[in-house]
């Protein structure tokens, strides 16, 4: 599957590496996950930082749709929480070469 270079980035390093996540972000990004907002690059890495230790999740990107500036891609998510695996799906809004807004909802 094609994804737009940030967001292909982004799937690359999310276990593996938090501050590569935040440099797929521009610097006053938002990201929503679990009801809760991260709002820029140091946030966004202390998220992601904080998401893998909690719950030691993998994901499997299944499909993308992109319109405009807004890629969604649904993914396999499997950890250490109730109900893994779970579909999720990943709004990303990019502009230019960074995404500016993630929003991840069941």
């Amino acid at each position: 599957m094609k994804l737009p270079t940030p967001i292909a980035s982004y799937f690359a390093s999310e276990t593996t590496d938090p501050q590569a996540v935040a440099r797929c972000f521009a610097d006053d990004a938002v990201v929503l996950d679990e009801r809760h907002e991260h709002r820029g690059r140091a946030a966004i890495a202390a998220w992601n930082r904080a998401g893998v230790a909690k719950y030691a999740f993998s994901t499997e990107p299944l499909s993308a749709d992109t319109a405009g500036a807004r890629t969604t891609v649904t993914a396999k998510v499997s950890g250490n929480f109730p109900g893994s695996p779970a579909r999720l799906r990943f709004a990303f809004t990019v502009a230019g070469h960074l995404i500016t807004r993630l929003e991840i909802a069941s």
